[in-house]
């Protein structure tokens, strides 16, 4: 495996290829899952249940289709999942590569999970009709082969709903924000996770993450269609939107 470029994927420190990134991600979050959604909690100010909500109210036409089947890729501990299959009559189906994750979120009782890399799904061609992704895309190893298995496994038409971390536009509050992510997330969330190494990689992978446009224009040139984002809570989080193009004549 050749060894990663910056805005290639997630570049932990110390690792050099995207197999040893896998590893690395997988390893620091199955020691996050007992408190994962503890700190999610506060340290967003219990914000992220809005973020999530808002999501699940932008695809609300393809959950309540009964034809419809909807997969949550890096569902984590199932929050999302939870959110699109809460008086849905689509299909929701969660999906995660951390067992310790997707232990949480059957304890939760998500009612349809499987465990695998959202890189290489056992998912067939054109099957699925929407997929959602809630702050796990930015830990991706590979972004672009994230979106062609994306367009792989989306119906003609079908749409991509990702909610990632992102850098606020406005200087002043991204200065504020910054102090926040690098000074005193880290301090809690070492306090509260016992796994430090998880809140000192988070500002770190938000740092070296495409902001909103730019991964805008990566999907566009991935060949999604109906490309939007969203900024919400002052540009900490951005809300992408995208389809795969329908079949043409």
């Amino acid at each position: 495996m050749s060894a990663l470029e910056v805005g290639k994927g997630t570049t932990p420190a110390g690792v050099a290829t995207e197999e040893q990134a896998s590893q690395y991600v997988r390893g620091m979050f199955a020691k996050a899952a007992p408190r994962y959604d503890l700190l999610n909690h506060v340290l967003s100010f219990q914000i992220d249940k809005y973020w999530r909500a808002r999501t699940v109210r932008r695809v609300a036409d393809t959950l309540a289709r009964p034809d419809a089947v909807v997969l949550d890729l890096a569902c984590g501990t199932g929050d999302l999942t939870l959110a699109l299959a809460r008086g849905a009559r689509a299909k929701v189906i969660g999906s995660d590569f951390c067992h310790p994750m997707l232990t949480v979120a059957k304890e939760k009782r998500v009612a349809r999970l499987f465990e695998s890399d959202a890189m290489r799904l056992p998912v067939a061609d054109a099957s699925v009709d929407l997929i959602t992704c809630a702050f796990g895309f930015r830990n991706f190893t590979n972004y672009r082969r994230g979106m062609d298995e994306f367009l792989r496994v989306l119906k003609p038409g079908g749409r991509v709903a990702i909610l990632e971390l992102s850098t606020p536009p406005n200087a002043a509050f991204r200065a504020l924000y910054g102090f926040y992510s690098t000074q005193v997330l880290p301090r809690i969330g070492a306090a509260l996770s016992g796994a430090p190494e998880a809140y000192t990689y988070l500002p770190d992978s938000v740092r070296k993450f495409p902001g909103a446009p730019a991964l805008a224009e990566e999907f566009r040139a991935a060949g999604f269609a109906g490309v939007s984002f969203e900024w919400m809570t002052m540009g900490i989080v951005a809300l992408h939107v995208a389809a795969k193009p329908a079949r043409t004549a």
